[in-house]
């Protein structure tokens, strides 16, 4: 039996699909072995010491102390792709407002509501301080190619938009699925150089913080109109609003507003709703709910962001054994060793790393006592020790 406790709100409907025979739902100042949350900031000393899986219901894991986690062998997974179809609409509504000041129009008319003066002519002699260029024909960049930068990208080339696509790390799974209309940019200044509109669709961290800055910006084509619907940190501040005064950004839309930002000339700040839709919040808890059971019961780890995305199937032997290593020379050949001192054959076996660390599954014939667990879990490199048995067995 695992205990799993939720923070922030949890759909119903996503925790409904969590198995009763084999989980409980606990309060999350009980012990628990998985964690489900969305935004609320946590860290090592906020959870249960008996931890073993958190699962973020969004994309962003920036609210996680992912580098307090990682080197106890907890698996911090999130939901990428769940809410791509709802950001992807705001980034479209985004880029039209960037376009036409609808905003500035509708304002304008509020405040002229009870004026006794003819309605119809105060709009026909205003409605040009609102006006702004169509988008069909024009040319957007996307910076990122993932769940939600493919996604837009399509859209907008439905949109009569042209589209460069920037991406040095996309995967094939999104080669796949972009449009042929969408061309290759090489370097990152091809984008700002030739585009009208850029839009930005990378994850935060450390590495990509302040992502674009000054040595973008001045190579930008004059009157360039930036989305930021991805984290506020990939944009610097200072930067950004001297080419928001000299006018080469002619206009930066974003759905992290912070304090600097609000008070910028020339930007539209949205308050974080890019997966605030009921279909979204649904999707992304049901994904973790579903990854976290395939962890738990199968040891196998799906979107995970710090550890390896590594998949065996269902258990079919006698035990499962997991390991959560550091990703240096000589851990498989002394794991190994470790079973075949105990006469203990492996009949299949998993190993990947990502960056500093690894995971290793191995499928074992025979039962793997405590002593064994121990053993191993001494090793010097060794993070943590999963022994999971096959309940059919």
């Amino acid at each position: 039996m695992y205990n799993v406790a939720y923070l922030n709100n949890i759909t119903p409907l996503a925790l409904s699909l969590i198995n009763k025979d084999m989980y409980k739902i606990v309060d999350a100042d009980k012990d628990y072995e998985a964690l489900l949350l969305r935004s609320k900031q946590i860290t090592a000393s906020d959870v249960s010491k008996d931890v073993l899986y958190i699962g973020r219901a969004g994309a962003g894991v920036n609210n996680i102390d992912i580098d307090a986690f990682t080197p106890k062998g907890v698996v911090v997974a999130n939901a990428p792709g769940a809410n791509a179809n709802a950001v992807k609409e705001l980034v479209i509504l985004g880029m039209l407002m960037a376009s036409r000041d609808v905003i500035g129009g509708i304002k304008w008319l509020e405040g002229v509501k009870d004026t006794k003066e003819n309605i119809e002519k105060l709009v026909e002699d205003n409605k040009n301080q609102f006006a702004g260029p169509e988008i069909a024909g024009k040319t957007m960049g996307v910076i990122g190619l993932g769940a939600i930068g493919v996604l837009v990208a399509n859209s907008m080339v439905s949109l009569g938009v042209n589209v460069l696509g920037y991406d040095p790390f996309i995967s094939v799974k999104s080669a796949w699925g972009l449009s042929p209309k969408i061309k290759r940019a090489v370097t990152i200044n091809e984008l700002f150089t030739e585009c009208d509109y850029i839009t930005i669709h990378v994850p935060l961290m450390e590495k990509t913080k302040n992502y674009l800055s000054a040595k973008e910006f001045k190579n930008a084509k004059k009157g360039l109109r930036l989305l930021n619907f991805a984290r506020g940190g990939l944009v610097n501040n200072k930067d950004l609003n001297e080419y928001l005064q000299n006018g080469t950004i002619a206009k930066y839309i974003t759905d992290f507003p912070d304090n600097e930002v609000l008070h910028m000339p020339n930007t539209l700040c949205i308050p974080h709703l890019g997966a605030s839709t009921p279909e979204s919040e649904i999707n992304c808890a049901k994904m973790v709910v579903n990854q976290m059971m395939e962890y738990l019961e199968n040891g196998n780890i799906i979107n995970s962001v710090n550890y390896p995305d590594s998949y065996m199937g269902p258990l079919k032997t006698v035990n499962r054994v997991c390991v959560f290593h550091k990703n240096i020379p000589n851990m498989i050949g002394h794991t190994t060793k470790t079973f075949a001192n105990e006469n203990i054959n492996i009949s299949y076996m998993l190993n990947n790393s990502k960056g500093d660390w690894s995971y290793t599954m191995l499928d074992v014939d025979s039962e793997v006592n405590d002593e064994i667990l121990e053993k191993l879990r001494s090793m010097e490199g060794i993070l943590r020790v999963r022994r999971i048995r096959n309940i059919s067995e």
